[in-house]
């Protein structure tokens, strides 16, 4: 049997649809012929500081009926992450990160918080996944005020994982969850439709979309954007913002030869060019993954395409069992929906303050955000604590003892310390902290012993400490 119907035959098991069905072969198809998914350096140009329209610039753009649009948007959010990266085994989007509050419970207070305010009925719509779906459904209904006719999620497809050495189907019996991997957040536009949402919003008068990943608290509803592309009838708008060190590893955007802008990902950049990959003088323009999308031109694409839109292929090489490294490697194959930009006709990229880009990807974005170097405004929107010192602020965390949840628990008993007034902040070794610390400018902290280091309640620590 040709190795492709036997993935087919896999996912027709799992009742997968034809429309995911035929984009996972084609992707194995290039997979089979070499493909490899990665984008040069000599295949793209950088862009420069004024090739993208600034946020500030377009404030001035006489506003529409902004009511009226309103009652046309839907606001989507990518939540099918496991907190697996924290060591957790649920929804990312469960786990405390300001006052208490986790990313599922925040979001469904700015949207409800907004509605109040506008007088609208924004729906919420949550992506999930298939490792997410249950315990984020049960958190939704507690914390949102529902919109009677439109389902609150649907749930992203799965893709089967490919053993690297024989390009087979991989096979787990031990648990066959992990012969699966989530096809990467690509597979929204084909999922949103089969799960027959995207034509009943339509239906409803709903014309356009606001994505972005749930992490990201400071992804709001923002009108002005929503008017710009009313008025300019932009099909997909992306939101950049300049990048920062702590982005570096993250996708950015570049033009390619023909002209059109492109976004590449870590994992589409060859080993060689990393260096200009992390360069972020080079490649300033840092995708935020907050994308707009006009509905109706979604729709339209996909019915010329046959729900197949052609994004480029990301090929990620991977243990079948990620916590078992004797495992054999394997490839996932995925997209990601930012690389649309280069897929719609009247697409654009929109540069953006930072406010709206607060991520938690790892530890040291949790730890400033538990901190007071951000604060949750009347709206429920976390902001930059106007107190703030610094404009940047950059936390490195000795993966050893901080990388996990518990970790940052047991090292931050009473919660952060104070960043209002940090620059940079480095903890190398086992340090624990007590209440009511300050740090202040720029500190590294490191500890050579094996035994923990406790800093004192009430420390106000301004310079470097060696213990």
């Amino acid at each position: 049997m040709n190795p492709i119907e036997l993935f087919i035959e896999k996912m027709r098991k799992e009742h997968l649809p034809k429309a995911a069905i035929d984009t996972f072969n084609y992707y194995y198809e290039n997979l089979k012929t070499g493909d490899t998914g990665l984008i040069s350096e000599n295949d793209i140009t950088p862009l420069a500081p004024n090739e993208i329209e600034h946020l500030s610039s377009i404030e001035h753009i006489p506003q529409n009926d902004n009511l009226e649009l309103l009652k046309k948007v839907v606001c989507i959010k990518l939540n099918g992450g496991l907190g697996t990266t924290m060591g957790l085994e649920g929804p990312k989007s469960l786990i405390p990160v300001k006052d208490n509050l986790n990313f599922l419970e925040i979001t469904c207070k700015q949207i409800n918080t907004f509605n109040k305010t506008n007088n609208v009925n924004v729906p919420l719509i949550l992506m999930n996944s298939f490792r997410t779906e249950k315990d984020s459904i049960n958190a939704l209904k507690k914390n949102l005020s529902c919109h009677p006719d439109i389902p609150i999620s649907f749930t992203q497809h799965k893709f089967p994982k490919i053993i690297a050495s024989s390009l087979l189907p991989a096979n787990y019996p031990d648990n066959p969850e992990l012969e699966w991997n989530p096809p990467g957040h690509g597979d929204l536009y084909i999922a949103f439709q089969t799960s027959g949402i995207l034509p009943k919003l339509i239906d409803k008068g709903f014309r356009y979309a606001f994505i972005s990943n749930i992490d990201n608290l400071g992804a709001s509803l923002n009108p002005t954007i929503l008017n710009y592309i009313a008025k300019k009838q932009i099909s997909f708008l992306m939101e950049v913002t300049n990048r920062t060190w702590m982005d570096r590893k993250g996708g950015h955007l570049a033009r390619l030869k023909n002209g059109y802008l492109v976004l590449r990902e870590a994992a589409q950049c060859p080993d060689k060019d990393i260096d200009s990959f992390r360069n972020i003088s080079r490649h300033r323009f840092f995708n935020t993954n907050n994308l707009w999308i006009d509905l109706i031109a979604l729709k339209d694409k996909l019915e010329c395409s046959q729900n197949f839109l052609n994004l480029p292929m990301i090929r990620n090489r991977k243990k079948l069992n990620p916590v078992d490294r004797t495992s054999p490697d394997i490839y996932q194959v995925e997209s990601a929906m930012g690389t649309a930009i280069s897929v719609f006709e009247n697409s654009t990229a929109l540069e953006v303050p930072r406010s709206r880009f607060i991520p938690v990807k790892n530890s040291e974005d949790l730890l400033l955000l538990w901190s007071d170097a951000f604060i949750i405004d009347n709206q429920f929107r976390i902001i930059s604590n106007p107190s703030r010192k610094h404009k940047d602020i950059t936390i490195q965390l000795d993966p050893e003892h901080f990388l996990f949840l518990n970790q940052m628990k047991s090292h931050f008993p009473h919660g952060a310390p104070s960043l209002a007034d940090c620059k940079t902040f480095s903890i190398k070794g086992d340090i624990c902290f007590g209440k009511n610390i300050k740090i202040i400018d720029s500190v590294e902290l490191t500890n050579s012993q094996k035994s923990p280091i406790f800093i004192s309640d009430n420390s106000i620590i301004d310079k470097n400490i060696a213990f």
